[in-house]
């Protein structure tokens, strides 16, 4: 399918989508191409696939951008990525012109000022859109999201019989947004990565081979085909 076919028939949509943006750098070294370009080439993805996530009423689409790990990689590759985060996020106003609401998740602290005040300016300057809000999870770990919301619960001096779980995600990064339905891999990797462990505990998964500066419009609404031919349970019976 091309960009401009139309809407696929679908019985159900999910609420809410993660994707885990893997495999730019091994495109690039399919090409003999340095890794960095292979994220370049991610981010025209991930741009064409926020887009078709509104287009198909997807009100919220989470993309796995950087994670607490990724700070191993080799330094030229780290700055590569934070510099196409700050671009990016110049060039943000194509979503904002598009009343498509953007979000961060993430530790930010570890993030230079210059970016923590575009993602800040950003966030504010589309809080007011109610259609398809998307996603960044930029230094972010589902582990260390739960271990720093547990830190804000003791530190404000609940008692341990206090704890429940709604009280934890209440102490999330983002406890407004509603917990994954569908969960998308692409890269032939099959594993959650540490990507929002909490929030996808009854979330559905799709995992394909294509690396994901290859991954289009036609394979995103294939994945979401797939999810609409899904019977969920939620550990109930139907």
């Amino acid at each position: 399918m091309a960009k401009s076919d139309p809407i696929p028939e679908l019985s159900q949509v999910p609420v809410h989508v993660g994707v885990i943006m893997d495999g730019n750098g091994r495109w690039a070294k399919k090409r003999g191409l340095p890794r960095k370009l292979g994220h370049k080439e991610g981010v025209k993805v991930f741009r064409s696939i926020t887009r078709r996530a509104k287009t198909l009423g997807i009100k919220y689409i989470t993309f796995y951008a950087f994670s607490t790990e990724n700070w191993k990689r080799p330094k030229d590759e780290v700055d590569a990525i934070m510099d196409l985060f700050e671009k990016n996020l110049d060039e943000v106003k194509d979503f904002i012109d598009e009343e498509i609401r953007v979000r961060f998740i993430g530790d930010r602290s570890a993030l230079s000022p210059t970016l923590q005040a575009k993602m800040l300016n950003t966030e504010k300057s589309s809080e007011h859109f109610t259609g398809t809000t998307m996603i960044l999870a930029i230094n972010y770990g589902g582990q260390d999201e739960i271990c720093r919301a547990v830190k804000k619960i003791c530190e404000s001096g609940t008692s341990t019989d206090e704890i429940t779980p709604q009280l934890i995600e209440q102490n999330l990064d983002a406890p407004d947004i509603p917990p994954l339905d569908y969960v998308i891999r692409p890269s032939g990797e099959m594993r959650l990565s540490n990507f929002m462990i909490w929030q996808a505990a009854y979330a559905e998964y799709y995992f394909t081979d294509i690396l994901w500066p290859d991954f289009t419009d036609a394979d995103f609404d294939e994945a979401i085909i797939e999810f609409s031919n899904r019977a969920r349970r939620f550990g109930g019976v139907k």
